[in-house]
């Protein structure tokens, strides 16, 4: 009898919600498209595939031809659907009700649209905590992939891991296939032949003389490496890879191409298995803070000198994902928002909960904003702008149904520090009662937009490996062979990065941040009432009151100081533009136009100035009552992405400078639609 592995070969596609429309056609273009029509002249291949729910509409609307042929690859047998979160959430970090609904719309939109429901799950970025256990389960769904590192971290040896294994959590049952860790670097990057010739290997390494019964090689990985990472689409497409894999698989006796649910249906588990909570290797590495990724990094590079890496790899680990909620305030904060908004909802009684809002709440559920590791994720402004929108559009629906207090004071974010709500349906303000006495959030509700939506710089553990001032800008490294480098192997400079983009901030980017002379200044929390937010501070140079008032469209911070004195306040305005450095924001000034938010700019004797913005679909108007002396300039982050390292504009950075020849000062910012 020949000996087979049978291959269980599965891609997973997903797209940020609120993605650029560009970069959604460029994948289209490079990656969903020319897959689809490759594996669609091979209908003896067959494969699974997971479109995340927001792409997998959008593809629909936008793109049907692919479409097209995905519904008949489905029809014919060729394709095995799985499921997931709808909106692609990391699961183990949304509530218990939210994770059923979330896996449930989303079976039941395959089925609706591809006439399948699917047995198997995608877990996003392969995050297993046994929580998300009885979720799957309650939703039909018999079994998940996570990666082989996974099992090697419960002690299992790597050449068990060859079927899938069984697990429970409160007496809910589910099996977990391992993902090939060996597959996932091969393919695409290695030679077609070679990949060939590394599964036909496993048929005879991987035989069970007992039952006679061939085991399976594992693969399921991201679609976007067979043509959107760097070098890929010439290599898979224009080069043949991918033909070259599949026809070499149909052509080979020692390799049977199944589907997970037939391979499923007919072995038995390998066992039972209890995972630890982690996820990939690479991603275990990218929620450490920066010195602890360098140490753990060091940790690995040391043990692949010494040749044990292999072997015990399972034993070096790093952290887990929530750990980017503790490593990123902005994240944590974006999350702690969420979960509020969904315990809001789900107070809400059954005949004034509406789909739309339970849509908007998934959507502030999609994971990308929320971490960041070889993707810009956290990093780029119009990812988290999707999330903020769908937060602050549900925020008003729910106001809508229920009307919240006008203040309210809680430690929201659970970092041991209250924060104070007030808002008057038109915008809210958010701050922190702490001694800066500045807005993390300013909310406009007809724009769905947060100003204060942008991002601290802190030092992230790649920038070791940043090229400095344009020198050696364009490196490759570690090549497969005659094959191709992967996007983790890759040291790029997409943009010029000068030491002074690394610096990390002192503070954090937060709306009317004061100092005298170049010291911040701490004031105290005395007051607050149905329209304002009362700080004061005292210092042996000046004494000061400072309110945050709301009246109608108008945020007002009215300073009052008890001495006039020739020492410069200053306070410092951090703004999420949409726009950033494009062509779509402009100062207008004397209604002159004075530029982009890209550039410094530097007025003297200011009263009024305006952030018009066309992304954004609305302008902000700055005014002051004394003449100011002012300057703004673009605040930039430096982050990695598959195409190298590069700068980010998160906001325009504005400072307003007085001597405090007044007695009181007051500063306004008036939001307005096009």
């Amino acid at each position: 009898m020949q000996r087979q592995v049978s291959l269980l070969f599965g891609v997973h596609a997903h797209q940020p919600i609120g993605n650029f429309p560009e970069v959604l056609e460029d994948a289209h273009f490079r990656c969903y498209r020319p897959f689809l029509e490759t594996l669609y002249r091979y209908p003896d291949f067959h494969f699974a595939v997971h479109f995340s729910g927001w792409l997998l509409e959008y593809l629909f609307e936008h793109y049907p031809n692919d479409m097209t042929l995905l519904k008949a690859m489905v029809e014919r047998g060729q394709v095995e659907l799985f499921g997931a979160g709808d909106t692609e959430p990391v699961l183990a970090v949304i509530p218990y009700r939210d994770r059923i609904g979330q896996i449930e719309t989303f079976s039941s939109k395959l089925s609706a649209m591809l006439g399948q429901r699917p047995q198997g799950a995608w877990l996003t970025e392969r995050v297993w905590e046994s929580t998300v256990v009885p979720a799957l389960t309650v939703c039909g769904i018999r079994y998940v992939i996570v990666d082989d590192y996974h099992f090697l971290c419960t002690g299992m040896p790597a050449e068990q891991l060859n079927g899938f294994y069984t697990t429970e959590e409160d007496a809910h049952k589910l099996d977990i296939f391992p993902i090939s860790e060996t597959l996932r670097y091969k393919l695409p990057f290695s030679p077609a032949g070679d990949a060939i010739g590394y599964l036909e290997s496993l048929a005879d390494r991987h035989w069970d003389s007992n039952d006679n019964k061939p085991h399976a090689a594992i693969y399921f990985d991201d679609i976007e490496k067979f043509g959107i990472w760097p070098e890929t689409y010439q290599w898979v497409y224009e080069k043949g890879w991918l033909e070259q894999f599949i026809q070499g698989v149909l052509a080979s006796p020692k390799i049977r191409v199944r589907h997970y649910r037939d391979y499923h249906a007919t072995a038995n588990t390998q066992g039972v298995v209890y995972l630890p909570t982690t996820s990939y290797v690479e991603m275990n590495t990218w929620t450490l803070p920066a010195q602890s990724a360098q140490s753990f990094e060091y940790l690995v590079k040391e043990s692949k000198a010494a040749g044990w890496y292999e072997q015990k790899k399972a034993y070096l680990r790093g952290g887990i994902w929530k750990n980017f909620l503790s490593r990123y305030p902005e994240s944590n904060w974006m999350h702690k928002r969420m979960l509020g908004l969904s315990a809001r909802l789900a107070e809400l009684p059954d005949n004034q909960r509406t789909p739309p809002m339970q849509q908007k709440l998934y959507a502030t559920q999609a994971n990308d904003a929320y971490w960041h590791g070889l993707f810009g994720g956290l990093y780029l402004p119009h990812l988290r702008r999707a999330i903020y929108k769908n937060l602050i559009e549900l925020e008003a629906m729910l106001d809508h149904c229920k009307p919240r207090e006008t203040v309210q004071i809680k430690d929201f974010d659970l970092d041991g520090l209250d924060e104070i709500f007030l808002q008057n349906s038109i915008h809210q303000i958010i701050m922190k009662r702490d001694c800066h006495a500045s807005i993390v959030e300013f909310d406009a509700y007809q724009l769905n937009h947060n100003f204060g939506d942008t991002l601290q710089r802190q030092t992230e553990h790649y920038y070791q490996n940043v090229q400095l001032d344009g020198q050696d800008a364009h490196q490759n490294s570690h090549k497969m062979g005659d094959g191709i480098s992967s996007a983790h192997d890759r040291v790029v400079n997409k943009h010029i990065i000068h030491a002074a983009d690394l610096e990390p901030d002192s503070h954090q980017r937060q709306l009317f941040l004061d100092s005298i002379d170049g010291t911040f200044i701490s004031y105290q929390y005395t007051a607050s009432d149905l329209n304002a937010i009362y700080f004061q501070t005292e210092n042996s140079q000046q004494s000061i009151e400072k309110m945050f008032s709301l009246t109608d469209n108008h945020l007002s911070v009215r300073y009052s100081f008890t001495e006039k004195s020739d020492s410069l306040f200053r306070t410092e305005i951090n703004l999420a533009m949409p726009s950033c450095d494009g062509v779509g924001g402009r100062f207008i000034y004397n209604d002159s136009d004075m530029g982009s938010f890209g550039q410094l700019l530097k007025l003297t004797k200011l009263h009024r100035i305006t952030l018009d913005d066309d992304t954004l679909g609305g302008r902000i108007i700055l005014s002051t009552s004394a003449p100011a002396e002012f300057s703004a300039q673009p605040h930039f982050t430096v982050s990695q992405s598959e195409h190298g390292f590069e700068k980010i504009m998160q906001a325009v950075t504005l400072q307003l400078q007085w001597a405090i020849q007044m007695q009181e000062l007051t500063v306004t910012l008036e939001v307005y639609r096009h």
